[in-house]
């Protein structure tokens, strides 16, 4: 992609995958590493409110009304419904991390990836991907908190969403988290916004 370093790092980052494959381990390093230059993109959702979680840090919490509200007026980059409840990323919360000069980070399902792609927001699309099926029903079992069905049903929803990953120009950059250390090194340098080579979406026929 011939960008410039700088207009590269100013454009918005994508970062898409299965459940379970690490995103939000690369996002909290990326973060605790460069505290100032990224903003995170705060959805909306209709769900309440889990102990511990503010209004405004792990979601906007609205509700239904208000969000479908805000679905008239076109206020959402991208949303989605799970188990019954709204989730959506707006314009605005994107506008807002750009103006206080950083690079906003928006971690979408490839469903939302489909619909930004029919937007004008112009952003670096980064898919992180399991190095096998095995690999990912580990980690998911793993966390303890799964049941099998539970993990069966990811497992499928990965697999599509691998599948979508291996269309042509769906994604930019492709890394795939064999080993936490160096996927995040590729991971910051993509987020920094150099011009480097991703890895190639392993056979996951598994």
């Amino acid at each position: 992609m011939s960008v410039s370093h700088l207009s590269d790092f100013l454009r918005p980052l994508v970062l898409s995958g299965p459940s379970g494959v690490g995103k939000s381990t690369l996002l909290k390093r990326l973060f605790a590493e460069f505290p100032d230059k990224f903003g995170f993109s705060v959805s909306h959702t209709t769900r309440s409110p889990r102990p511990g979680e503010q209004d405004g840090v792990q979601y906007h919490f609205v509700t239904r009304e208000k969000f479908l509200d805000l679905l008239q007026e076109n206020a959402f980059i991208e949303h989605a419904e799970f188990s019954g409840n709204f989730y959506g990323t707006s314009f605005q919360t994107v506008k807002e991390v750009h103006e206080r000069g950083r690079r906003c980070i928006l971690d979408i399902e490839a469903q939302g990836v489909r619909q930004i792609k029919a937007t004008d927001l112009n952003p670096i699309y980064c898919f992180i991907s399991p190095p096998s099926l095995t690999v990912l029903r580990e980690r998911l079992r793993g966390r303890g908190t799964e049941t099998e069905a539970s993990i069966q049903k990811r497992l499928a929803t990965a697999l599509k969403e691998i599948q979508f990953a291996k269309e042509p120009n769906v994604h930019d950059l492709i890394i795939v988290n064999d080993d936490l250390d160096r996927a995040y090194q590729l991971f910051k340098r993509i987020a920094l916004g150099e011009n480097v080579v991703g890895d190639t979406l392993p056979p996951l026929d598994d």
